[in-house]
């Protein structure tokens, strides 16, 4: 029987406590949105769309974007934040300058709350144009079939390959981007973010398609980022579901035009 070293004990309490502390932040955000959306029912939605929105409205609807984010996305960033705490725990056993996991997490959300100032923006534009439902769906047909397009047509660029590539690979990025202490790792947790978005950004626009507060097409979005980022054949089943996405979107433009 092979004996487990101090370290490897070590590295496997650490993981453990980390996966914990995701799931827990992850699962707390999903009854924060379940909360929300039971609350934030039509007639809500509706009230927003016939007045003006105040500081309150964009507050509470950033805080939906953010927290929808943290649901959507902590999960998919788990293998790259395990790694990282790994490769951290490493160097403080050997006494060399590490980490804290804590500040990488906070600059990968960082980065994702900047990401739901905008989508917050978009949707009070969208909304003050009367292109969206009470429940958040895109009103018009062709707004629907062109985010599909756009989506579709996305999953195929050299950008989203280079960011899908750099969430596929985090080993490679923790081997050439580490950085000392609590601003370095800071500073990671933003880079990995903005990879992340420029990943993600275009399905986030998904979500005006099939209703933001629509729990079962956020989770199915927030399932398919996760596995093409972790399956093995992501980046062919990305393209794939791109060109699904296309015909998609061919389709509700085409019944928008009949």
């Amino acid at each position: 029987m092979t004996e487990i070293s101090p370290l490897e004990s070590v590295l496997k309490r650490d993981r453990a406590i980390v996966l914990a502390g995701l799931i827990g932040v992850t699962a707390l955000a999903w009854v924060y949105l379940y909360a929300m959306a039971a609350e934030m029912g039509g007639d809500t939605m509706a009230a927003l769309q016939v007045r003006p929105w105040g500081g309150l409205d964009f507050l509470l609807m950033f805080l939906m974007w953010a927290v929808m984010m943290v649901a959507m996305m902590v999960p998919g960033a788990a293998p790259m934040i395990l790694l990282f705490a790994a490769v951290n725990r490493k160097q403080r056993e050997r006494g060399r300058p590490f980490a804290p996991v804590g500040a990488f997490v906070a600059g990968y959300i960082a980065v994702w709350s900047a990401f739901s100032a905008v989508a917050t923006l978009s949707q009070w534009g969208l909304e003050q144009a009367a292109l969206l439902s009470p429940m958040l769906v895109g009103a018009s047909p062709l707004l629907g079939g062109g985010l599909l397009i756009v989506a579709g047509i996305y999953q195929w660029t050299p950008l989203k390959h280079a960011c899908l590539k750099h969430c596929r690979s985090p080993l490679h990025f923790l081997t050439h981007g580490m950085r000392k202490g609590t601003g370095g790792a800071f500073v990671m947790g933003l880079e990995h973010g903005a990879f992340c978005v420029g990943c993600c950004w275009v399905l986030m626009g998904l979500l005006f398609v099939g209703g933001v507060m629509n729990l079962l097409w956020v989770a199915a979005i927030a399932a398919f980022v996760l596995l093409e980022k972790v399956v093995t054949h992501g980046l062919l089943a990305g393209r794939l579901s791109g060109a699904l996405l296309v015909l998609a979107g061919l389709f509700a433009a085409f019944q928008g035009w009949g």
